[in-house]
Protein backbone atom coordinates (compact mmCIF):
# COMPACT_ATOMS: atom_id res chain seq x y z
CA UNK A 1 0.00 0.00 0.00
CA UNK A 2 1.48 3.52 -1.25
CA UNK A 3 1.60 5.46 2.40
CA UNK A 4 1.63 8.89 1.74
CA UNK A 5 2.39 11.55 4.17
CA UNK A 6 -0.95 13.81 5.67
CA UNK A 7 -0.59 17.55 5.27
CA UNK A 8 -2.74 20.93 4.75
CA UNK A 9 -1.68 22.98 2.03
CA UNK A 10 -2.10 26.59 1.61
CA UNK A 11 -2.18 29.52 -0.40
CA UNK A 12 -0.85 29.37 -4.22
CA UNK A 13 2.66 29.77 -5.54
CA UNK A 14 6.35 28.63 -4.82
CA UNK A 15 6.45 25.25 -3.27
CA UNK A 16 7.33 25.64 0.49
CA UNK A 17 7.57 22.50 2.47
CA UNK A 18 7.68 22.64 6.17
CA UNK A 19 8.55 19.61 8.23
CA UNK A 20 8.00 19.99 12.45
CA UNK A 21 10.09 18.65 14.74
CA UNK A 22 9.99 15.37 17.28
CA UNK A 23 6.94 14.84 19.38
CA UNK A 24 5.46 18.01 17.25
CA UNK A 25 2.86 17.77 14.48
CA UNK A 26 2.00 20.40 11.33
CA UNK A 27 -0.42 22.11 13.07
CA UNK A 28 3.03 23.91 15.02
CA UNK A 29 3.21 25.69 12.01
CA UNK A 30 0.03 26.90 11.38
CA UNK A 31 0.53 30.84 12.18
CA UNK A 32 3.66 31.41 9.99
CA UNK A 33 2.25 28.74 7.76
CA UNK A 34 -0.77 31.26 6.88
CA UNK A 35 1.90 33.98 6.75
CA UNK A 36 4.11 32.67 4.04
CA UNK A 37 0.66 31.69 1.85
CA UNK A 38 0.55 35.64 2.42
CA UNK A 39 3.49 35.52 0.65
CA UNK A 40 3.39 33.84 -2.26
CA UNK A 41 4.03 30.35 -1.01
CA UNK A 42 2.12 26.81 -1.80
CA UNK A 43 2.87 25.99 2.06
CA UNK A 44 2.76 22.31 2.69
CA UNK A 45 2.35 21.73 6.20
CA UNK A 46 3.62 17.93 6.75
CA UNK A 47 3.06 15.71 9.21
CA UNK A 48 5.98 12.96 9.09
CA UNK A 49 5.88 9.61 9.93
CA UNK A 50 4.82 8.49 13.25
CA UNK A 51 3.83 11.85 14.01
CA UNK A 52 -0.24 13.95 13.59
CA UNK A 53 -2.47 12.37 11.45
CA UNK A 54 0.40 10.50 9.43
CA UNK A 55 0.45 6.33 8.87
CA UNK A 56 2.46 4.66 12.01
CA UNK A 57 5.68 2.45 11.27
CA UNK A 58 8.17 0.59 13.03
CA UNK A 59 10.70 1.99 10.58
CA UNK A 60 12.26 5.13 11.24
CA UNK A 61 15.24 7.05 10.50
CA UNK A 62 15.86 10.19 8.52
CA UNK A 63 16.67 7.42 5.43
CA UNK A 64 13.11 6.85 5.65
CA UNK A 65 12.03 10.12 6.27
CA UNK A 66 13.31 11.44 3.57
CA UNK A 67 12.21 9.00 1.57
CA UNK A 68 8.58 10.02 2.46
CA UNK A 69 9.10 13.36 1.80
CA UNK A 70 10.15 11.97 -1.82
CA UNK A 71 7.13 9.96 -2.36
CA UNK A 72 5.15 12.73 -0.83
CA UNK A 73 6.29 15.34 -3.62
CA UNK A 74 6.14 12.60 -6.49
CA UNK A 75 2.42 12.16 -5.17
CA UNK A 76 1.55 16.30 -5.44
CA UNK A 77 3.10 17.16 -8.36
CA UNK A 78 6.09 18.63 -6.84
CA UNK A 79 9.33 19.30 -9.29
CA UNK A 80 11.18 21.32 -7.00
CA UNK A 81 10.41 22.66 -3.70
CA UNK A 82 12.03 25.18 -0.89
CA UNK A 83 12.54 22.93 2.35
CA UNK A 84 12.57 24.15 6.25
CA UNK A 85 12.47 22.09 8.81
CA UNK A 86 12.74 22.59 12.64
CA UNK A 87 15.16 20.32 14.77
CA UNK A 88 14.04 16.16 14.07
CA UNK A 89 12.40 17.80 10.97
CA UNK A 90 15.86 19.80 10.32
CA UNK A 91 17.37 16.51 9.97
CA UNK A 92 15.11 15.57 7.90
CA UNK A 93 15.37 18.19 5.19
CA UNK A 94 19.14 17.84 5.30
CA UNK A 95 18.70 14.35 4.80
CA UNK A 96 16.30 14.79 1.69
CA UNK A 97 18.90 17.66 0.44
CA UNK A 98 22.03 15.72 0.39
CA UNK A 99 19.96 12.96 -1.65
CA UNK A 100 17.51 14.94 -3.76
CA UNK A 101 19.23 18.11 -4.58
CA UNK A 102 17.82 18.05 -7.74
CA UNK A 103 14.30 19.00 -6.13
CA UNK A 104 15.52 21.81 -3.57
CA UNK A 105 15.43 24.90 -4.52
CA UNK A 106 16.77 26.40 -0.97
CA UNK A 107 16.96 24.64 2.12
CA UNK A 108 16.17 26.55 6.07
CA UNK A 109 17.11 24.65 9.19
CA UNK A 110 15.46 26.05 12.06
CA UNK A 111 18.07 25.33 15.09
CA UNK A 112 19.90 21.61 14.33
CA UNK A 113 23.17 21.15 12.82
CA UNK A 114 24.00 17.75 11.31
CA UNK A 115 25.81 16.15 13.79
CA UNK A 116 25.15 13.89 16.48
CA UNK A 117 22.74 14.56 19.56
CA UNK A 118 22.79 11.89 22.47
CA UNK A 119 19.59 11.39 23.54
CA UNK A 120 17.80 14.27 25.45
CA UNK A 121 14.32 13.25 25.45
CA UNK A 122 13.54 10.59 28.18
CA UNK A 123 11.84 12.82 30.67
CA UNK A 124 9.04 13.64 28.32
CA UNK A 125 9.04 10.19 26.86
CA UNK A 126 8.61 9.02 30.53
CA UNK A 127 6.12 11.49 31.37
CA UNK A 128 3.99 10.50 28.47
CA UNK A 129 3.78 6.81 29.54
CA UNK A 130 2.02 7.48 32.75
CA UNK A 131 -0.88 8.83 31.18
CA UNK A 132 -3.64 5.97 31.47
CA UNK A 133 -6.67 6.71 28.93
CA UNK A 134 -8.91 4.40 30.65
CA UNK A 135 -9.01 7.21 33.46
CA UNK A 136 -7.83 10.07 31.83
CA UNK A 137 -10.36 11.88 30.24
CA UNK A 138 -9.96 15.39 29.67
CA UNK A 139 -7.27 17.59 28.29
CA UNK A 140 -7.26 19.21 31.88
CA UNK A 141 -6.92 16.17 33.73
CA UNK A 142 -3.96 14.92 30.97
CA UNK A 143 -2.39 18.31 31.77
CA UNK A 144 -2.71 17.79 35.82
CA UNK A 145 -0.75 14.15 35.03
CA UNK A 146 1.65 15.47 33.08
CA UNK A 147 2.19 18.16 35.69
CA UNK A 148 3.53 15.53 38.33
CA UNK A 149 7.09 15.55 36.31
CA UNK A 150 7.12 18.17 33.63
CA UNK A 151 7.08 21.77 35.37
CA UNK A 152 7.23 23.60 32.51
CA UNK A 153 4.14 24.98 31.10
CA UNK A 154 4.99 25.38 27.24
CA UNK A 155 6.05 21.81 27.12
CA UNK A 156 3.17 20.20 28.25
CA UNK A 157 0.62 22.39 26.07
CA UNK A 158 3.35 21.09 23.30
CA UNK A 159 2.93 17.86 24.27
CA UNK A 160 -1.27 18.33 24.70
CA UNK A 161 -1.95 19.04 20.82
CA UNK A 162 -0.92 15.59 20.17
CA UNK A 163 -4.57 14.37 21.97
CA UNK A 164 -7.23 13.55 20.07
CA UNK A 165 -10.60 11.36 20.54
CA UNK A 166 -10.23 8.04 19.50
CA UNK A 167 -13.72 7.44 20.09
CA UNK A 168 -16.43 9.22 21.86
CA UNK A 169 -15.28 9.24 25.67
CA UNK A 170 -12.16 7.87 24.90
CA UNK A 171 -8.70 10.41 24.21
CA UNK A 172 -5.53 8.84 22.91
CA UNK A 173 -2.21 10.61 21.76
CA UNK A 174 -1.43 10.88 17.93
CA UNK A 175 1.79 9.95 17.94
CA UNK A 176 3.26 6.21 17.99
CA UNK A 177 4.87 6.68 21.11
CA UNK A 178 5.78 3.13 21.33
CA UNK A 179 8.29 3.17 18.06
CA UNK A 180 9.17 6.99 18.90
CA UNK A 181 10.57 5.70 22.56
CA UNK A 182 12.13 2.45 20.86
CA UNK A 183 13.96 4.67 18.10
CA UNK A 184 15.40 7.73 20.46
CA UNK A 185 18.69 6.67 19.56
CA UNK A 186 17.77 7.70 15.97
CA UNK A 187 16.42 11.18 16.55
CA UNK A 188 19.47 12.16 17.39
CA UNK A 189 21.83 10.56 14.36
CA UNK A 190 22.90 12.42 11.51
CA UNK A 191 22.46 13.03 8.38
CA UNK A 192 23.94 10.27 6.20
CA UNK A 193 27.95 10.23 5.18
CA UNK A 194 30.23 12.73 2.79
CA UNK A 195 26.94 13.79 0.84
CA UNK A 196 26.36 17.78 0.21
CA UNK A 197 23.70 20.11 -1.15
CA UNK A 198 25.76 23.07 -2.98
CA UNK A 199 22.12 25.17 -2.86
CA UNK A 200 21.60 28.02 -1.18
CA UNK A 201 21.03 27.10 2.87
CA UNK A 202 20.56 28.79 5.90
CA UNK A 203 20.76 27.43 9.57
CA UNK A 204 18.74 29.63 12.00
CA UNK A 205 19.61 29.00 15.78
CA UNK A 206 17.87 30.35 18.78
CA UNK A 207 20.43 32.92 20.76
CA UNK A 208 19.50 30.63 23.92
CA UNK A 209 19.79 27.51 22.51
CA UNK A 210 22.69 25.15 22.78
CA UNK A 211 22.02 23.15 19.61
CA UNK A 212 24.21 24.95 17.08
CA UNK A 213 27.51 25.88 18.57
CA UNK A 214 30.33 28.34 17.11
CA UNK A 215 32.33 25.11 16.22
CA UNK A 216 29.63 23.74 14.13
CA UNK A 217 30.51 26.14 11.34
CA UNK A 218 32.66 23.79 9.91
CA UNK A 219 30.68 20.34 9.74
CA UNK A 220 27.56 22.62 8.34
CA UNK A 221 30.19 23.85 5.78
CA UNK A 222 30.97 20.38 4.99
CA UNK A 223 27.68 19.39 3.99
CA UNK A 224 26.57 22.63 3.21
CA UNK A 225 29.02 24.67 1.41
CA UNK A 226 26.23 27.56 0.21
CA UNK A 227 25.36 27.58 4.31
CA UNK A 228 24.81 30.79 6.17
CA UNK A 229 23.88 30.92 9.89
CA UNK A 230 22.42 33.39 11.75
CA UNK A 231 20.88 33.57 14.92
CA UNK A 232 17.39 35.06 16.15
CA UNK A 233 17.76 36.81 19.19
CA UNK A 234 15.40 36.02 22.07
CA UNK A 235 14.71 32.95 21.47
CA UNK A 236 15.76 29.09 22.27
CA UNK A 237 15.19 25.95 20.01
CA UNK A 238 11.69 26.52 20.15
CA UNK A 239 12.80 30.02 18.06
CA UNK A 240 9.78 29.87 15.42
CA UNK A 241 7.64 30.07 18.69
CA UNK A 242 9.20 32.48 20.74
CA UNK A 243 10.32 34.98 18.58
CA UNK A 244 8.01 34.48 15.62
CA UNK A 245 8.15 37.75 14.31
CA UNK A 246 12.07 38.01 13.64
CA UNK A 247 11.81 34.37 12.16
CA UNK A 248 9.24 35.09 9.61
CA UNK A 249 11.22 38.20 8.53
CA UNK A 250 14.83 36.34 7.89
CA UNK A 251 13.29 33.45 6.82
CA UNK A 252 11.44 35.25 4.28
CA UNK A 253 14.29 37.04 3.33
CA UNK A 254 16.06 34.31 2.17
CA UNK A 255 13.41 32.14 0.76
CA UNK A 256 12.42 35.07 -1.48
CA UNK A 257 14.13 35.24 -4.99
Amino acid sequence: MNKTLHSSILGNGTPLLILHGFLGMSDNWKTLGNKYAENGFQVHLIDQRNHGRSFHSVDFDYTFLALDLKHYMEYQGLGKAHLLGHSMGGKTAMQFAVTHSEKVEKLLVADIAPKYYPPHHQEIIDALNTLDFTEIDSRSAADRKLAESLADFGIRQFLLKNLYWVEKGKLGLRINLEVLQDKMEEIGENISGIDTFSGPSLFLRGSRSEYIHKNDTSIILKHFPNAGIDTIANAGHWLHAENPKAFFERSLKFLNP
